[in-house]
């Protein structure tokens, strides 16, 4: 449909930017997607569908080409594998592609960030994806910032962390932070947020917490995880383990890098869960499904699988 708006997406190689493009393609968007090595792009079946643009946002000399025209831009890039200095990368990219946005006059910038009460002690990484939605808010291009904890999708690290720990410690001695309160949300949920933003106009300028249909704990987590594929875990907390010893044995036990594991883990000990009803409000159509059926979908499971395991 030619008459419909040009979106820009970055992050199309990753885990949320890779599933919106086809997504956005079947709704009718024409797409254009800035990826830093356009090469990484081949062989997937939507490649001819959209234009390809070869970019990056640490260097802004690359990204007027990529904005011109556009209507709305997904924002979903972050330089957590780069290093301990992530998060000045992750500041110095988005004040670029906010102020590319703005010279462009691009009508909205739509960021998916992390939970977490502000007002809380958030760790690094939680503080580091909030201050991107301030950052790309300080363009003046309107921006609907939506926040989630653990997206529960194949492909998600923290998800893959989780999946690690359960499937490699049958018993896990785990510090405190395992009960820490988290509503995680499937990938398809997620989805259906960012594409329907473009449709519902009140969501520009918004902050808009996203979360699953159920609030648990990182242990309750595995233990479904583990439940749902016929087996059983035990997790014993002690409160000798904290938030960042805990990420060096994370490290030695699964194959995530630390660079990657140690921030999240460290974000563990912040209670991530959704604190008001905006996100219904403003998108009711959209009712997330509870933390077992995210799971299912992940794995992969047929209805007549997840029938005989939750009866076994």
């Amino acid at each position: 449909m030619t008459d419909r708006p040009l979106v820009l997406v970055t992050g199309a190689t990753g885990f949320v930017g890779g599933q919106l493009v086809p997504r956005l393609l079947e709704s009718g968007y024409r797409l254009r997607v800035l990826v830093r090595d356009p090469a990484r792009l081949k062989g997937l079946p939507w490649l001819d569908l959209a234009e390809v643009v070869r970019g990056d946002v640490l260097k802004p000399e690359t990204l007027p080409a990529a904005m011109a025209g556009v209507s709305a831009a997904y924002y979903l890039i972050h330089s957590m594998k780069s290093g301990g200095d992530y998060h000045t990368l992750d500041v110095a990219g988005a004040r670029n592609f906010g102020t590319a946005a703005r010279k462009a006059t691009v009508g909205r910038i739509i960021y998916l960030g992390g939970l977490g009460d502000p007002k809380d002690s958030l760790s690094r990484h939680l503080r580091s994806r909030q201050r991107i939605g301030d950052v790309l808010r300080s363009s003046g291009v309107p921006v609907t910032e939506f926040r989630a904890a653990i997206v529960i999708g194949e492909g998600s690290v923290s998800f893959q962390l989780m999946r690690y720990l359960a499937d490699r410690l049958p018993i896990m001695i785990a510090p405190r932070w395992v009960y820490t309160r988290i509503q995680p949300i499937s990938i398809e949920d997620v989805l259906g947020y960012l594409v329907k933003a473009q449709e519902v106009p009140e969501s520009a300028g918004r902050i808009i917490e996203i979360g699953g249909g159920n609030v648990l704990s990182y242990r309750d987590m595995m233990i479904r995880y583990a439940r749902l594929q016929g087996r059983w875990i035990v997790v014993i907390p002690v409160p000798i383990l904290t938030p960042r010893l805990s990420s060096y044995w994370v490290g030695l036990l699964t194959p995530i890098p630390p660079s990657v594991a140690r921030p999240l883990i460290l974000g563990l000990r912040n209670e991530v869960v959704v604190r008001d009803n905006l996100s219904h409000e403003l998108f009711p159509d959209i009712n997330p499904m509870g933390y077992m059926a995210a799971l299912s979908l992940a794995l992969g499971m047929t209805s007549r699988e997840r029938e005989r395991v939750r009866g076994g």
